[in-house]
């Protein structure tokens, strides 16, 4: 099992933000994502899949417009959006899955 698999089998909901290098709105996103992570500290694990590095993983979860961002919890998705978020919208959305 990859380690991606494993962290989204995870008990805790795992956020996936797909992103790419080049793309605003995915820069947008980084201190909105370091912002929930700060808040919600361990009960909850947000990363960034380069799309461009992994385009398998993209085309894996249907991933066709950037930012997508994915809540895993045991493997399944939970939830499921794209653009930017803002920080209270996910930071709510991880404290329900948590």
């Amino acid at each position: 099992m990859s380690k991606f698999q494993t962290l989204i089998n995870s008990e805790q909901p795992v956020l996936v933000d797909f992103y790419a290098n080049w793309c605003a709105p995915c820069k947008m996103m980084t201190p909105i994502l370091q912002q929930v992570s700060q808040e919600i500290g361990d009960a909850g694990k947000i990363i960034k899949i380069d799309v461009d590095s992994n385009p398998e993983a993209a085309a894996q979860y249907g991933v066709q417009s950037i930012p997508t961002l994915i809540l895993f919890k045991k493997g399944e998705i939970v939830w499921r959006g794209t653009g930017v978020k803002q920080t209270d919208y996910l930071k709510k959305l991880m404290e329900e899955h948590i």
